[in-house]
């Protein structure tokens, strides 16, 4: 087993934006999901926050710490494939922030939910009567072809999540690496190389 020791990876910043984005996400899928005259507004708002967190993301992604700067996210080609050799080893891969496989999952995600909240900016729900803030900007059809990549994409964003939870209890039980913990605590296990 590789020799590990116990970092400071995940600022508080960081931490804190990752579980309001979770649990912003969760509720703007639920309310989207089973949408009412009630809910309808509460997608809109969970929308904009998303929107607003994305765009910190990036920001902080330019000046925040090291292992979440936004240069880091894109991993070398070698390093991605050296890292998929030893992805199904039995023991923990001590990656300091995300591992090569990670990174990528991190940017699709990222990628797409700034898509999602993009495109919800356009959309008109007539079955609520509300519309995204820019909807008036563009023609009715445009408005429709916003709305169906704004379903596509939510449909694409919660299998990226979903595969994001799968990896990490694949790392969990199969790697006995856990990866929520530091999320929560900023420490984790890293190699010493």
């Amino acid at each position: 087993m590789k020799s590990l020791q116990r970092e400071k990876i995940w600022d508080p910043v960081t931490r804190l934006w990752h579980w309001v984005l979770v649990v912003s996400m969760v509720l703007c899928w639920f309310f989207g999901k089973y949408m009412s005259l009630d809910t309808v507004r509460w997608h809109f708002y969970l929308g904009y926050v998303i929107l607003g967190l994305m765009v910190f993301r990036l920001l902080w992604g330019l000046i925040g710490p090291a292992p979440i700067r936004l240069l880091k996210l894109f991993p070398r080609v070698s390093s991605l494939l050296n890292y998929l050799k030893t992805v199904f080893a039995r023991e923990p891969s001590g990656t300091p922030g995300h591992n090569p496989l990670g990174s990528i999952s991190v940017i699709a995600i990222l990628a797409i939910t700034i898509s999602v909240a993009s495109t919800g900016l356009f959309i008109a729900t007539e079955d609520f009567d509300e519309y995204g803030p820019l909807n008036r900007y563009v023609s009715d059809h445009i408005a429709d072809k916003f709305n169906a990549w704004h379903s596509l994409l939510s449909d694409v964003v919660t299998v990226l999540v979903g595969l994001h939870v799968a990896a990490l209890l694949f790392y969990l039980i199969w790697k006995k690496e856990n990866l929520i913990k530091p999320m929560i605590i900023g420490w984790k296990w890293v190699r010493r190389d």
